[in-house]
């Protein structure tokens, strides 16, 4: 399986291979994203794993849910050692996040030897769902740092969908969190991702149709482009 990446994806793919740094790939649509995630699966030396915040997500990145993957927790999810609040709501904090954790062996050597995980649509990430990532894999996996040791490649448009959170769960994790998005994960904070946006548009050609996608994009029309 061969794709044309642009120089920059290409660059992008050389880092992902020989560092352990985190990255945030983004771009609007049809600036290659999705090419890149499949010519990192194919040409990575690394053991790789794709995975998605949601169903529909996972099924078009090939990979699987993170909840499937790493038995996450459904509902908030407060990064302390407290017991959780007394109020009508699904909520995990360390206290209570291991205790209902069953990985079979093969599933526990699966999630042991991943070096690389490629979350997709990352723009509907919460980050508390992250935070609760990172504390499963240093816990399954044995190690002290960051995600485990795991090098994460993060995909998506942050003007896509964004995370879904209710009123109860804001309400849980403002004093956490400063807005929902992945990128507020307390695991990020001492290594922030390195951002690359892809720029050209490969699936459409119409030089006129991008510039209105665009201005679309950036709640930026005209009476014309309506």
């Amino acid at each position: 399986m061969s794709f044309e990446l642009s120089a920059l994806a290409q660059i992008t793919a050389d880092y992902i291979n020989t560092t352990d740094r985190h990255i945030f790939l983004t771009g609007k649509a049809g600036t290659g994203k999705t090419t890149f995630l499949k010519h990192i699966v194919a040409h990575t030396h690394k053991k790789t794993v794709v995975a998605a915040p949601t169903g529909i997500a996972a099924i078009n990145a090939e990979g699987v849910t993170l909840h499937s993957l790493l038995q996450l927790p459904f509902g908030a999810f407060i990064p302390e050692r407290i017991q959780p609040p007394d109020i009508n709501a699904q909520i995990t904090t360390l206290f209570n996040l291991f205790t209902n954790l069953r990985f079979n062996a093969s599933k526990r050597n699966l999630i042991r030897e991943i070096e690389l995980l490629i979350i997709d649509e990352v723009s509907m990430l919460r980050a508390d769902l992250l935070d609760c990532i990172d504390h499963v894999l240093r816990h399954v996996r044995k190690k002290s740092q960051p995600f485990g040791g795991v090098q994460i490649l993060f995909i998506g448009d942050l003007l896509q969908l964004p995370p879904v959170v209710n009123d109860q769960d804001r309400a849980v994790l403002a004093p956490y969190y400063p807005s929902a998005y992945f990128f507020h994960a307390h695991a990020l904070a001492a290594q922030p991702p390195i951002k690359v946006e892809l720029q050209k548009v490969y699936r459409q050609s119409d030089d006129n149709f991008i510039s209105l996608l665009n201005r679309m994009r950036y709640n930026e029309q005209t009476d014309g482009d309506v």
